[in-house]
């Protein structure tokens, strides 16, 4: 591991699925000091051999930590994180909220930050698993400017790009939530297009070839497309989980005055596919429903 320097940091990673552990890895590679914590110990282990720290607690995982990094499933989770670690760092930490937990369980975590005294930011991940263990990820960062700009070794080890949305947490969740509603819709759409050539009698692969390098075309809908006409899932962004990000979409839209009439119908292909028994499988299981 690179030697100690200012620019490396004591950073805490809180919850390590596909998302946590690849970003922790990423930060070990980049020379940080990394500390890890999972509800399920045995998910955070497997760093300990790329050189994190594994800690049984919350507030063990945060006592030296510079940077709290929260990339947990829910808001039940980040709240039960917070009231347990909040009062165990250091009072200069900054706590990263990475969760996707929708807008108003945004404003419970800002509310319970308050409370506690912590300075929170949010950076939203824009990507998948290999991103996040490749360090590639795109960031959807909110909150005040000195802050955000503090936290660049560490944005800089996870991600290729970081988006500032606003100086108000919740910003970030907010755009998140519209690039999560455009990533359900490509999926699904591709999904649909390739049963509609497959059903009518032609080799789905065309439907890729047709638009390959058109305006229409999509790096997305080729990935995904691929693993559809495989049939083969390998998760990197499990439906399940965009199942429940649809949900908190169609709530933030219907809150705001927007339609949700294409948001409803997504939820219900994603459902019909993880009833499917797709739920741990990868998104592009959505085009089973087809």
């Amino acid at each position: 591991m690179p030697r100690r320097t200012e620019s490396l940091v004591r950073v805490s990673v809180l919850g390590t699925g596909a998302m946590g552990a690849g970003v922790a890895g990423s930060l070990v590679r980049a020379g940080h000091e990394v500390t890890v914590w999972n509800r399920t110990r045995e998910r955070a282990e497997p760093l300990a051999s790329q050189g994190a720290t594994v800690a049984s607690e919350p507030a063990e995982a945060v006592e030296h930590a510079e940077v709290v990094l929260l990339t947990l499933f829910d808001t039940d989770a980040v709240v039960d994180v917070l009231e347990q670690a909040a009062g165990e760092a250091p009072e200069g930490a900054v706590w990263v909220q990475a969760s996707t937990i929708g807008t108003d369980g945004t404003d419970t975590v800002v509310q319970l930050a308050a409370k506690y005294g912590v300075t929170l930011v949010e950076a939203m991940m824009l990507g998948t698993k290999a991103p996040a263990e490749q360090g590639k990820l795109t960031l959807l960062a909110a909150g005040p400017s000195d802050v955000l700009d503090g936290l660049g070794p560490v944005f800089d080890a996870i991600a290729v790009k970081t988006v500032r949305a606003g100086d108000q947490v919740g910003q970030g969740t907010a755009l998140k939530l519209a690039a999560n509603a455009w990533i359900a819709s490509v999926t699904a759409a591709t999904g649909q297009s390739l049963a509609i050539a497959r059903s009518l009698g032609l080799d789905p692969a065309l439907f890729l070839e047709a638009i390959d390098g058109s305006a229409s075309d999509s790096p997305y809908a080729h990935t995904k497309g691929e693993s559809m006409i495989r049939g083969e899932f390998p998760a990197q962004f499990a439906l399940d989980g965009l199942r429940k990000d649809i949900g908190l979409i169609a709530e933030a839209a219907r809150d705001a005055g927007v339609s949700t009439v294409l948001l409803d119908a997504l939820g219900r292909v994603y459902a019909d596919a993880s009833a499917a028994g797709h739920g741990a499988d990868d998104i592009a299981a959505v085009g089973t429903a087809f």
